[in-house]
Parts: structure tokens; sequence; C-alpha cells
């Protein structure tokens, strides 16, 4: 018999990066092994933090789109163009709002055998809850970032009531769920601290097949108009206020004295236009701002950088875990990480040797991070990252994981 899989979450396919990506393709290998699938979501807007064609459009309705055994149904939002902490929690509750009316008319069209819902946002759990006790399911929420702790540490939110509150409507979901699952290991810490219960690994995962190691790097730093000697320093992904990119800008300032050094940033995001607006103010000439990279050339593209920049603030270190690094470590990548000691992904990379860590939020370690990134041999750390992607972030063995786990 078919399971019937609902799907509750306000990032879904076609983003082209974080949560959205992952739940496409979640959906996706659940529908192609033997699932019928239903999502609850809104119209794609991230990392742009604008609703994007076709679907601009339609952003102020109701729609559905069917494929296969995969049926969407999208919800109004409302999406702000420079998201502050009070913009996104409007936009939180504005989803879950309109979330609301399409589950109420599922509630007695069909019937789930699993509701999974993807914090964050956290209160979406909130609706699983109530489908299950109207109909009956497995309730399976899911943890990608803890949305509220990244909140208070930020700074994004600063009322210690309200803050409060959230934690125990938080609380009151994890014991409703029948299975809560998060990405890391210091994350799972975390919540199984604060829930006492446990906790299922459930990792973001890769297309090991689709993102592979390649030769020839200097033809493909050629292909996008370097020159092949060049050191390429990339940082690629969405440019928000929780990676603190301005201590790349002020890396690239410091390494000016060496022109073959290039910093690229590649992404989009809030903050794209106030990194570019400093990079101007301090005169980089090294340092080039690209859009986000075409899914069928992007494989090239990493390929083409020597260090890769997976930069967080100190404080978001074991609250979120970056979902840009299983790429990088799946082509076999440099990865130069910001993390403290005692943090899951510093104990991770630590662990298995996949990159090279320097403390958060510490500039003059960024620096010489990048000058050992570009002159040690690092082949060892290539195959280590590449061999640890293969084997544990295959999308097909950790979605298989996890099916026999909740199903």
């Amino acid at each position: 018999m078919r399971k019937r899989v609902l799907l509750i979450s306000g990032n879904f396919s076609p983003e082209p990066t974080g949560i959205g990506k992952y739940n496409g393709e979640m959906i996706g290998w659940l529908a192609d092994n033997g699932c019928d699938c239903t999502v609850v979501t809104t119209y794609p807007y991230y990392p742009q933090w604008k609703v994007q064609p076709p679907y601009d459009r339609m952003r102020n309705w109701f729609s559905k789109e069917t494929a296969g055994n995969i049926t969407v149904y999208r919800c109004p939002q409302y999406v702000p163009a420079n998201p502050s902490g009070k913009k996104r929690m409007l936009q939180d509750v504005s989803f879950a709002a309109s979330a609301f009316v399409k589950i109420m008319q599922l509630v007695f069209r069909r019937k789930f055998d699993i509701v999974i819902t993807v914090a964050p946002p956290f209160h979406l759990g909130l609706l699983a809850i109530l489908y299950r006790k109207l109909r009956g399911a497995v309730f399976v929420y899911h943890v990608q970032d803890l949305q509220i702790e990244a909140a208070r540490d930020l700074a994004m939110i600063r009322s210690k009531r309200l803050i409060n509150t959230m934690l125990k409507v938080e609380q009151f979901i994890f014991r409703s769920a029948d299975h809560v699952s998060s990405i890391a290991d210091g994350m799972i810490r975390k919540i199984s601290d604060k829930t006492g219960r446990e906790v299922l690994f459930f990792p973001n995962w890769v297309d090991v097949s689709r993102y592979h190691p390649l030769t020839g790097k200097e033809a493909l730093k050629e292909a996008f108009g370097f020159a092949a000697t060049d050191k390429i320093v990339l940082y690629s992904g969405a440019i928000g206020e929780k990676q603190g990119l301005e201590s790349l800008l002020h890396a690239a300032a410091a390494w000016q004295h060496q022109p073959d050094i290039r910093f690229l940033i590649c992404g989009s995001g809030p903050y794209k236009a106030r990194l570019e607006q400093m990079a101007e103010q301090l005169q980089l000439k090294n340092t080039t701002f690209l859009p986000l990279q075409p899914a069928g050339q992007f494989n090239q593209f990493l390929n083409m950088a020597d260090v890769h920049l997976v930069i967080q603030k100190s404080h978001a270190s074991d609250l979120v875990m970056p979902s840009k690094l299983g790429t990088i470590l799946a082509v076999g990548g440099i990865a130069l990480i910001t993390a403290n000691s005692g943090t899951g992904l510093h104990e991770l990379v630590s662990r298995h040797n996949i990159g090279i860590l320097v403390d958060a939020e510490n500039q003059e370690a960024l620096q010489a991070g990048i000058g050992k990134a570009i002159s040690q041999n690092t082949a060892d750390i290539a195959r280590n990252a590449r061999d640890y992607a293969a084997a544990h972030l295959s999308i097909s063995g950790v979605m298989a994981r996890f099916k026999e786990q909740v199903a």
C-alpha cells in the first residue's frame, strides 16, 4: 500500500538553495520510492527575498500544481524585501495563517499516513498537531535550524518574554511529535538536552553523482574569466546576517598585496547590496560579486575554487548547519570553516579531517587560514572530503534510512 505523505513547509522547489532545495529533493525521492506526496508551501522567494517569476503573478492567491504522484498547494504570504526580526515574524505568521486554511480544506479531503513539518518556521508543527488530532497520522518534526535560539543570540528578537513564549510553544511541539529529527550532531544534542527525548539523525544530503571532483582546474578558471594562475577564494551561498561576511571583505583587503589571490562572492540575499557597498568603500580590486550560478555549470564552478569559505558567526555555530558544506565536500573542495571548539560542526570536521578550521569571528585567524589553505598541500583533506560525502551524504542512503525510521 502506498504511503500518503503530507509536507508542510515555507520553502520548496524550485528554490535553488537552502531548505527549499532539500524539501524538493526529499519529496521527489519519496515519490519515486512508492509514496503519494502532497505539499503545502508558499511561492519560491529564497534566497532573493522576492517571489520569483512566473510565480510572482500568483503570489497573492492559492494555487495547485500536480506532477505524477506529487501535488503542491502554494499559499500566499508576506515576503519582506529587507528582512528584520519583526518582518520575518510577520512573514512566518502570514504563511501559517494561509497554510491553516489549506490544511483545514485537506482535513476533509485526504487521509495522510505521515505529516512532516520542517522548521523554521518552528510553529508550523502546530498545524501538523492539528491535523493529527482530527485525522490521525505519524507526525515527524524535522529541525533544519534552531530558529528561536538563533533569533535570540543574533539579537533579531530582543524581548525575553516573547522568546520564552516561543520556547514553550516549541516544547509543546517537541512533546507532541512522534519523531523529531535534525541535521547535525551538535543540534541533536541541543534538542535532546532540552526535550529529554531521542532525536533522529537526518542530515542534509548531496547528489554525489552530479557533484564530483574534476581535473583541469586551470582551464576551469579561464572559462570563468580568471587567469589560470589565480588562486580563487570562493564564498557561494545565501548572503544573510548570520554568515558575518563582512569578515571576508576585511580578509580580501588584507590580501590585496597579492593580486593573484582573488575573492569571489556568489549568491543572493538581503545583505548583498550592503557588502557591495562596503567593498567599494574598501576599494577592493581583488573581489568579484556574481549571482547564483546555473545548476548545469555549478559543478564546474565549484571545482574552479582553491578555497571554499564556510563562514558563520560564533553564536550560530551550533544552531545551524551550513547546507553548502555537503556540496563542497562532494567536489573534494578545501573548505575553510569558522567554527569554535566544542561545537558540532567543529567536531565533525576535525574528526574526519574534511576541512580547515578557524575560530569564528576571529579576523586574524581567518586571514591566516586562507594563507594556509592556499599554500599548504591539502590533497589529504580533498580526498577525505569526497570520501565522507560519498559514504555518508548520498541522497539514496540518507532517505532510505529516514523512510525506514518513520514509516
